[in-house]
């Protein structure tokens, strides 16, 4: 099969490694666009993997070609694909920038996140603008043990996790990068209202990709993979500290 140009919608940490997804260039009458998440067949993704020949760790926003082989279907994860990143390196073809950026995000938006979202989900991956949104790091000064979540709501989408005051999980590389940075050396604990959190990112918008985990103690957990702010913000990402 012929390499695939892949938007990259996910670039997020795991226990084992890191996880991408994005967005294909085939239509879907849904998600607007076909979800791809590029996989190995026997391990997890590492830092190497998603990488380009100069060097440069794939970032959000980035069209890659990658050569992707066979779909490896895993309900509700229908969107993994087997990809080769042994022999077919990455590589970077262009950047979704600024109006076009703005104008993609708001004409992609997910057609029914209940489908990722609901009680017995068909697919694992959705775009979505939330109606309400709020944010929380924690760093321990003494453990430096690190979170952060993002709590938000969605028009007639219930979601209890996603609405409780600690929210949701975020595994965005650049989130945790920005919010490391907000915190500081001294860690503690940063709530930020979505007035706070407007205001800090000077954002007119901000959509979030979904992504639903592999299953642990028998569940399927919510997690945030990509924080899309428009206009778009930047921070360093410190990749031996995710």
């Amino acid at each position: 099969m012929p390499d695939q140009e892949i938007l990259i919608m996910a670039m997020t940490r795991m226990l084992s490694g890191v996880c991408t997804a994005g967005f294909t260039r085939q239509p879907d009458p849904v998600s607007r666009l076909r979800w791809i998440r590029p996989v190995k067949e026997h391990s997890s993704l590492l830092l190497g993997d998603l990488t380009a020949p100069d060097g440069r760790v794939i970032q959000l926003g980035d069209v890659v070609a990658l050569h992707v082989q066979r779909p490896r279907s895993d309900p509700p994860h229908a969107e993994d694909w087997i990809t080769d990143f042994v022999y077919h390196r990455p590589r970077l073809l262009r950047r979704l920038e600024g109006e076009r950026r703005a104008r993609f995000l708001a004409e992609h938006l997910d057609q029914a996140p209940e489908q990722v979202l609901g009680r017995s989900p068909i697919r694992s991956l959705c775009l979505v603008r939330p109606d309400r949104l709020w944010a929380r790091f924690e760093l321990d000064p003494y453990s430096r043990k690190y979170q952060a979540r993002l709590g938000f709501t969605l028009e007639g989408v219930p979601h209890a996790r996603a609405n409780a005051s600690r929210g949701t999980p975020v595994t965005d590389l650049k989130w945790r990068a920005l919010g490391r940075t907000w915190l500081g050396r001294s860690g503690g604990e940063l709530l930020l209202d979505e007035g706070a959190l407007r205001g800090r990112l000077e954002s007119r918008k901000i959509y979030l990709a979904l992504g639903l985990s592999r299953g642990y103690q028998g569940k399927l957990w919510l997690l945030v993979v990509g924080v899309h702010v428009v206009p778009d913000y930047e921070v360093e990402i410190d990749y031996d500290n995710l």
